[in-house]
C-alpha cells in the first residue's frame, strides 16, 4: 500500500462518517476540492463507487459501507498507537470528543476547562451539546456526560458532579395575577412553560416526589420550548411557571427576579457522570480529561 492510499482511506472514513465533504474537510484540515479529488482518485484505483453524492448529502454505497466496516478497526488501531506514543513522551495529545447537555457543560465542564487546557496544550476538546441521549459507540464519540441514573450499565462511569436539585419558579409579576399553587397538582390551573424533547418530540412531564415516592405531573400552557435558556427567559418575563435546574435560577431567586415555589416537592437527581465504552486501554487524552473532571466531594 502506498502512503497516498492510507491518506485517502482515512479521508474516505471521515467523509463517510460525517456525511459531508464540508465537515470532513474541517475535521481533516484539508480543502473541499482536495478532498473531493482524493475520493475520486480512490474510487478510480479501486474500480468501485464508494460514495453517493447529492447537492445536500453524502452517503456510502454498498461497497463503501463494506470498506468502512473493515477499515475502521485498522484506523482505530493506528490512532491508539499514536496516542500511546504521545503518552510515552509524558504529554497526552489528540482530540477528546464528548457529548453533553448544555447544563452539564455549563455546570461541570466549563469551571475546569481553562485550567485543563492550560495544563494540556496538545489536547483539543470537541464538545457536542445535545440534550438527547446519544449513542456514543455508533456516533464514534469518546465519552458522554449525563445523569447517573440514565447511563447504560455496560459503560464505565465516573462521577463528575454533585446531585442536582430541581426548582419550580415564576416571576413576581406572574404571581401578582395568579395564586401560588400549594401542591404540584394545583399546577393544572396555571400557565406553565413546557419543554419539548428534540428527538422524541414529546413534552417533558414534571417530576415531583411525596414522602420519597416519585410522581409526574403533565402541565399545560401557551409556551413550549426545546431550550432551557428560553424557558428561564419566559419565566423572567412573567409568562408562566417554569420547571428548571435550581442552580440555573439561584441568582434570579436571590435577586427577587423569580420566586421559588413547591420546594418541598422538588426532587434531587443523581449528579452528572462521564461515561465511556469499556476498553483495554483508555486513550491518554481521555484519561487526563476524566482526571480533571472527577468529582471530589
Amino acid at each position: 500500500m502506498k502512503r497516498d492510499d492510507l491518506y485517502d482511506l482515512a479521508a474516505f472514513a471521515a467523509v463517510a462518517e460525517q456525511g459531508s465533504f464540508t465537515r470532513a474537510a474541517a475535521e481533516l484540515g484539508r480543502s473541499q476540492p482536495a478532498l473531493s479529488h482524493a475520493m475520486k482518485s480512490l474510487e478510480e484505483r479501486l474500480g468501485v463507487r464508494l460514495l453517493s453524492r447529492t447537492t445536500r448529502s453524502v452517503s456510502t454505497t454498498e461497497a463503501g459501507e463494506t470498506l468502512l466496516r473493515s477499515l475502521r478497526p485498522a484506523l482505530d488501531e493506528i490512532s491508539s498507537g499514536v496516542n500511546a506514543v504521545g503518552a510515552l513522551r509524558g504529554k497526552p495529545s489528540g482530540t477528546v470528543r464528548v457529548t453533553a447537555t448544555k447544563h452539564a457543560v455549563s455546570s461541570v465542564v466549563m469551571p475546569v476547562l481553562p485550567r485543563f487546557l492550560a495544563a494540556h496544550p496538545d489536547i483539543r476538546v470537541d464538545m457536542i451539546v445535545d440534550d438527547n441521549l446519544t449513542d456514543i459507540v455508533a456516533d464514534r464519540i469518546d465519552a458522554g456526560i449525563r445523569f447517573g441514573d440514565i447511563v447504560e450499565k455496560d459503560m464505565i462511569a465516573v462521577r463528575i458532579g454533585p446531585d442536582i436539585r430541581m426548582a419550580v419558579v415564576g416571576a413576581p409579576s406572574y404571581f401578582a395575577d395568579h395564586p401560588v399553587p400549594r401542591t404540584p397538582r394545583e399546577l393544572a390551573g396555571h400557565r406553565c412553560i413546557n419543554y419539548r424533547h428534540v428527538r422524541s418530540g414529546g413534552l417533558y412531564a414534571w417530576d415531583f416526589e411525596e414522602k420519597g415516592r416519585p410522581f409526574q405531573v403533565r402541565v399545560e400552557g401557551p409556551l413550549v420550548f426545546n431550550n432551557a435558556d428560553l424557558t428561564r427567559e419566559a419565566a423572567l418575563a412573567g409568562q408562566g411557571i417554569a420547571y428548571v435546574y435550581a442552580d440555573e435560577v439561584a441568582a434570579d431567586v436571590r435577586a427577587g427576579r423569580l420566586k421559588r415555589i413547591l420546594e418541598k416537592w422538588c426532587p434531587t437527581f443523581p449528579g452528572y457522570y462521564l461515561y465511556h465504552p469499556s476498553r483495554r486501554q483508555t486513550p491518554p487524552a481521555l484519561s487526563a480529561f476524566i482526571g480533571a473532571l472527577r468529582y471530589k466531594p
